[in-house]
């Protein structure tokens, strides 16, 4: 029998999001988030490996994508990004509320796109 795994990437999820065990109900996997300006010295490790992947190029990342990149469980991911959202380091987009196309259109759109096939 051998003794207990030393593996050190081997965090706990409870541990890498400061024993918080939910997320916002507005953070979903395909959320896109945007990274705000400010300093990031007072994170978490994991929190400061998020801020990273932003790395001043402005863009937005899926939540998805973040897990991806970091290889790290989804739901910590989530976890992750809300408290980061909590604290305005993160943001996500609105969406614009300003004229939305006709239903007219929309569905003549659509004829047009089935003829074509």
């Amino acid at each position: 029998m051998t003794g207990p795994r030393r593996d050190p990437d081997m965090v706990r999820p409870y541990v890498r999001t400061g024993g918080q065990v939910r997320a916002r109900d507005d953070v979903r996997l395909e959320s896109v988030v945007v990274a705000a300006t400010g300093p990031t010295d007072a994170l978490g490790p994991d929190a400061r490996r998020v801020m990273r992947l932003f790395g001043g190029a402005g863009g937005g990342l899926a939540l998805a994508d973040i897990a991806a990149a970091l290889e790290l469980p989804p739901s910590t991911v989530r976890i992750l990004v809300s408290s980061l959202m909590d604290s305005g380091h993160l943001s996500s987009p609105v969406a614009a509320t300003g004229h939305q196309p006709d239903f007219d259109l929309l569905q003549e759109v659509l004829r047009g796109l089935r003829s074509l096939v």
